[in-house]
């Protein structure tokens, strides 16, 4: 196997992978991405594009230890990444750098199942159809190729938790301000400082992330913001929009996109980071706000209590139920549960299990989202539970709670879900003028719209409101003042 050989020279090559480059003029700017990531050399036309996609003036004179290529749509990201995971374990010798048994891993980090499937294919795709390169394969698995040169090419999609106790050669991370945010409140941050500790026995590991860019926030809008435009930095920043990366998308498309939605489309296939898009709440507030290893609360028989259901037809979303009160003396909202279910379940079994634990907490009426309707009502009838549908939207809900956070007048479960799905919303400027707060793309927020549900129910209700009786406990006597 040569191992000299340059990725440009590996594409040139016909019996590597010069087949997948048919029309090279459409790969053009991206033969120009890969030159200045290994530092190879550009003529003089490639050096203005790479001048225009960088910012920068002089051309990289080491090879790039990390590199984020921010592009829109379309613009062949994945099969890129996949490219580059296939040429790091196929033509670097790894050997000298691991323990004996030790394997190096090329881990390649997609947004979810779909996206990971889809390089899965393009890895595959350029390893079998080399005949040297299909030579070197071991074993392969669902998600993995196992080379005989001590190298393990793996995909993965996104969790800080599955990236721990590599010994990693190249971390290739695609659509990374896409990553789900149900397991981390920044989970791009997370994944990134689980995988660096991996890649630091390495010399000459490499990291390169590629995205279409989102809202101005996250690891892909801090290195853009520290490393676009500064020569002699080591740190790579590419930022192109979709046509300049590949010409065959056809200008209509985009043109329509525009047209449609001008703040999206310049993210989408213009590659600028949004401005109509801003974190609602900061994660310090939400932690501020929880009471640590305090999972839930046990009822109280002096205490009234509300809750809030966000239900779900159990294909797809999760359906959620917080419970909660209001302490009076530190004139706080305090949420005592919280229950989810994820799909794919049986919203009549989900009410069924819900209404033992709203009955133990003395709740005899519900507020909810109205989605599912009369049905939900009924079901919850069936224990002698009413089902109100709540009079606001989720984004008002939301609008409510942010002031009980940064004022620290909510008492927070310490559970990891709400805190990450609080720290993950986001408001949005429509163009109608009228901003809506919701999830990131991809994610949920079941559990966190839940709460915001339950405190904007006991701040209606209180204890004072006496047309609100279900939730009062069978002992409160009507003729007595109430606090």
């Amino acid at each position: 196997m040569k191992r000299s050989v340059s990725i440009l020279e590996a594409i040139a090559d016909k019996q590597l992978f010069a087949p997948w480059f048919k029309d090279r003029a459409t790969w053009q700017s991206s033969f120009v991405f890969l030159a200045a990531l290994f530092a190879l050399r550009m003529t003089s036309d490639q050096l203005d594009v790479y001048r225009r996609c960088t910012g920068r003036t002089t051309s990289p004179a080491e090879p790039a230890k990390e590199a984020w290529l921010i592009c829109g749509r379309r613009a062949g990201k994945s099969f890129i990444l996949a490219l580059c995971a296939v040429f790091s374990a196929c033509f670097r010798d790894w050997t000298p750098h691991l323990a004996p048994g030790e394997r190096a891993t090329i881990m390649v980090i997609a947004s979810d199942r779909g996206q990971a499937r889809t390089i899965f294919r393009y890895i595959r795709a350029l390893l079998t159809g080399v005949p040297m390169l299909a030579e070197l394969i071991e074993r392969e698995t669902i998600d993995s190729f196992d080379l005989s040169n001590s190298v393990t090419i793996e995909v993965q999609t996104a969790s800080y938790r599955s990236t721990r106790g590599y010994t990693i050669a190249a971390a290739l991370c695609d659509e990374l301000a896409f990553w789900p945010s149900d397991d981390a409140a920044e989970p791009d941050y997370e994944i990134l400082a689980a995988i660096k500790p991996g890649m630091a026995t390495i010399p000459g590991a490499m990291l390169l992330c590629a995205s279409s860019p989102y809202a101005r926030r996250g690891a892909l809008f801090d290195a853009h913001r520290k490393h676009f435009g500064k020569d002699n930095d080591p740190i790579l920043v590419w930022q192109a929009d979709t046509r300049t990366m590949n010409p065959t998308v056809p200008q209509s498309v985009i043109d329509e996109a525009m047209e449609r939605d001008p703040a999206s489309a310049a993210a989408e296939y213009g590659a600028e980071f949004r401005r109509d898009i801003e974190s609602l709440i900061a994660v310090e507030a939400v932690r501020a706000c929880v009471s640590a290893r305090v999972y839930e609360r046990a009822p109280q028989y002096d205490i009234i209590y509300h809750a809030f259901c966000d239900p779900s037809g159990g294909s797809g979303d999760p359906m959620a139920l917080a419970i909660g009160h209001k302490d009076y003396a530190k004139q706080t909202v305090v949420i005592d549960a919280l229950r989810e279910v994820r799909a794919p379940f049986s919203p009549e079994a989900v009410v069924d299990e819900f209404a033992p634990l709203l009955k133990s907490y003395r709740v005899t009426q519900i507020v909810g989202d109205g989605f599912l309707g009369a049905w939900l009502v009924e079901q919850f009838a069936k224990f002698g539970i009413c089902y109100e549908p709540s009079a606001k939207p989720k984004s008002s809900l939301y609008v409510d709670l942010v002031p009980l956070i940064n004022s620290m007048r909510i008492d927070l479960l310490d559970h990891t879900k709400l805190i990450d799905q609080l720290c993950a919303l986001e408001r949005r400027n429509a163009r109608s003028g009228r901003d809506s707060i919701d999830h990131p793309p991809g994610a949920h927020d079941d559990v966190a719209n839940a709460v915001a549900g339950v405190a904007a129910a006991i701040n209606k209700y209180g204890d004072y409101d006496t047309s609100y009786a279900g939730f009062q406990p069978d002992y409160v006597d009507r003729d007595v003042p109430r606090r």
